[in-house]
């Protein structure tokens, strides 16, 4: 390790125990008060000390601390992607108890770690100061941008499974509402039998219509929430139905019978992608392969052939 690099590393770790001092200082000014606590208790499912004190010490301890860390240094991101970061995660669902602080957290603590964990194993392993710097720079940048990529996916895996389910949904309220049950009560049959988004979207628009909110509200609601297309245009059609009194039953028949073959035409899309994902791996990796095969066991024949055509 150069002297450069124990320097830069003397004034990292500094950096840090202040940090973690500003943390811990914060920490102990912001300390729960009696009345925070006796509401935080009684709005527990087991607000008695006895039942918080028989969970495990890391969920009483050690999550906790580490979560107001993590939303601590979420605190440092720039705020002008607020609401974008906000409307992704709740597409996605909330993943983990994820909240926009705790996911600009995470995405800091994980550039910092790979930065600082690179810059050490660079210096024990003697590597130049450039190189160790390009290394950490390019790990910090991974680390900040590979929870985005992640909240993505959840968001496109779960946007896909609510699109595949709804379909299917509309037939269950179709089938119900044909049976004299309300639009309410058969979404709330729907979220009771279903473990899955749809489920989970269907049963929190009920409970928002039961805490006082309108059935417009919900729905719209519900439709921001997932942010699928077929979704937005079947809660429109629901708002409309509601406006005008048309019958809900013929919406549901109607809006099942689109969305089935919306689903079909979906699949055959997909289906016709086939060919053409298939090419790179056919090219690339098969097609030598079966040339390897086939014209390996002739290729010293061949080779024999043209060394004595050159030399006769």
């Amino acid at each position: 390790m150069t002297e450069l690099q124990f320097a830069i590393s003397i004034g990292l770790l500094a950096g840090l125990s202040s940090g973690l001092i500003y943390l811990g200082l914060g920490r102990i000014r912001r300390s729960e008060t009696i009345e925070q606590r006796l509401e935080r208790l009684s709005a527990s499912a087991h607000p008695t000390e006895e039942a918080e004190l028989s969970a495990p010490l890391s969920e009483r301890v050690f999550k906790p601390w580490l979560r107001k860390q993590v939303q601590a240094l979420g605190r440092l991101a720039p705020m002008k992607n607020i609401d974008k970061l906000q409307r992704k995660l709740m597409q996605a669902g909330y993943p983990r108890g994820l909240r926009v602080l705790d996911f600009f957290g995470t995405k800091l603590l994980m550039a910092m770690g790979l930065a600082t964990a690179s810059w050490y194993l660079s210096a024990w392993a003697n590597s130049p100061l450039s190189r160790a710097l390009a290394v950490s720079v390019g790990l910090a940048v991974a680390g900040f941008i590979l929870p985005d990529l992640w909240l993505s996916r959840r968001v496109h895996a779960r946007q896909s499974e609510i699109a595949r389910a709804l379909p299917d949904a509309l037939d269950m309220l179709t089938v119900c509402v044909d049976a004299g049950a309300g639009l309410s009560s058969a979404m709330l049959r729907i979220s009771q039998k279903w473990d899955n988004a749809l489920g989970f979207e269907f049963g929190k628009a009920v409970a928002e219509i039961n805490i006082g909110m309108t059935r417009r509200e919900a729905l719209e609601g519900m439709a921001e929430r997932t942010g699928v297309s077929d979704m937005r245009s079947f809660v429109a059609v629901l708002v409309q139905a509601d406006q005008f009194g048309l019958s809900i039953a013929k919406v549901l028949h109607s809006q099942s019978e689109q969305l089935r073959l919306r689903r079909w035409q979906r699949a055959e899309e997909e289906a016709h992608k086939v060919p053409l994902k298939l090419l790179f791996p056919l090219v690339f990796m098969i097609f030598p392969a079966m040339l390897g095969v086939s014209l390996g066991p002739s290729l010293p024949l061949l080779l024999q052939v043209m060394r004595d055509l050159a030399s006769g």
